[in-house]
């Protein structure tokens, strides 16, 4: 299996290759959940609304794909198979190492940031965003062996700050007028890290959330 074949199994959901085929119910994700819609949920996400904007996101996506610097995944709930959202490994980096260190000849990502990540309304509150993390923190650490897993989010975003903060991430600071925000203006993005040597202990934090029993 290569990193574009990549899938990553859950209980609750699982993590499949982000394709074209997927425009359509990636579309319906975000729209179909309208009597449990949350107008703060996308404010600060870029979010597809229809197939034409779902199709031009995927695009994109595989293209970072084709580029190496990313792997974007689909969501799938377990329960029925239906799609929820979408996240992705991204900016991913191979080091320029010194071919007599141990990690030259590795193939994976030294580094790799996730992001990208939204849910259809219906799945917040119900572990899908916590157990996605987890499976990709879980393979990234463990299989790739990665140095370091970073994470941004809009400054105004303390929802999503207070998820990352939960799942074990570090906030490092602020990068001031980092990107352009969903509304069109310059955005702030706070900036968290996990480092492999802090896996450990987040994993047990995680296995104890997600799988009491």
């Amino acid at each position: 299996m290569t990193m574009h074949d990549l899938t990553l199994p859950g209980r609750l959901i699982r993590l499949e290759p982000l394709t074209l085929q997927h425009a359509e119910a990636l579309a319906a994700a975000s729209t179909t959940d309208s009597s449990q819609f949350d107008d703060s949920l996308y404010k600060f996400t870029i979010v597809p609304q229809d197939i034409d904007e779902a199709t031009q996101y995927i695009r994109t996506a595989l293209e970072w794909r084709e580029a190496g610097t990313a792997i974007p995944f689909i969501v799938i709930r377990n329960s029925d198979n239906a799609v929820i959202g979408s996240t992705r490994f991204w900016n991913m980096e191979r080091w320029d190492w010194p071919a007599d260190h141990e990690r030259y000849d590795n193939p994976f990502p030294d580094v790799s940031e996730i992001g990208y990540t939204w849910y259809a309304p219906s799945t917040i509150r119900t572990g899908a965003n916590t157990e996605a993390k987890y499976l990709m923190l879980a393979h990234a650490f463990e299989v790739w062996k990665v140095l370091r897993i970073s994470l941004h989010t809009d400054s105004r975003n303390i929802r999503s700050q207070n998820s990352m903060e939960r799942i074990g991430f570090k906030r490092e600071g602020i990068i001031r007028a980092h990107k352009i925000a969903v509304d069109g203006i310059p955005r702030d993005s706070v900036r968290f890290s996990m480092l492999r040597a802090e896996w450990h202990e987040a994993k047990q934090n995680l296995i104890a959330r997600l799988y009491p029993d």
